[in-house]
């Protein structure tokens, strides 16, 4: 090459961002999210309950959800009585839960679809297992008075610690 001649630059190449790879990345990854996440159910945030283990296999089906914690007793979510209350009530029925518990069936539409919708109603119990007894029992018979027709008590898998799922009686 000699110094008069100008220097001659190659034409440029267009990059080209391949995508194929990283497609199939992301399709294994969907897989693998969809195989694994369908075995579990989602549970209301259970901070502060801690559940007892249970050695059932049978997996739970949806139904309302009743948590008491050490201090509160909720409906879906909902505050409904504090534990204390609920603990120093003489009476075996909870008032303020059994109203939260008949909400739902005024909407059931003619007395006879809420006659045939009685036996087939479930409710889930999320219970500490430090509570008492006595406080467990009060809520499940406001909720069996409540015209629920299937009760179910939540606890944990009875496995190995780390592989614990929550589970229903």
């Amino acid at each position: 090459m000699s110094l008069l001649t100008p220097f001659r630059r190659k034409p440029r190449e267009d990059a080209v961002l391949n995508l194929i790879p990283l497609i199939d990345i992301m399709s294994v990854l969907v897989a693998f999210l969809l195989v694994y996440s369908a075995d579990v159910e989602v549970v209301q945030n259970s901070k502060g309950v801690e559940v007892p283990l249970s050695s059932a296999q049978t997996l739970p089906k949806q139904s309302v959800l009743v948590m008491i914690t050490k201090d509160s007793l909720f409906v879906q979510g909902e505050l409904v009585a504090s534990t204390a209350d609920v603990r120093d009530q003489k009476a075996l029925l909870i008032e303020a839960l059994q109203a939260v518990l008949s909400r739902p069936m005024a909407s059931a539409g003619t007395l006879a679809e809420q006659q045939e919708a009685l036996s087939t109603r479930e409710i889930t119990v999320l219970a500490d297992k430090s509570l008492p007894y006595e406080v467990v029992r009060k809520v499940m018979g406001t909720c069996t008075s409540a015209a629920y027709g299937k009760l179910s008590l939540a606890v944990l898998e009875n496995q190995a610690p780390a592989a614990a799922q929550l589970s229903v009686l």
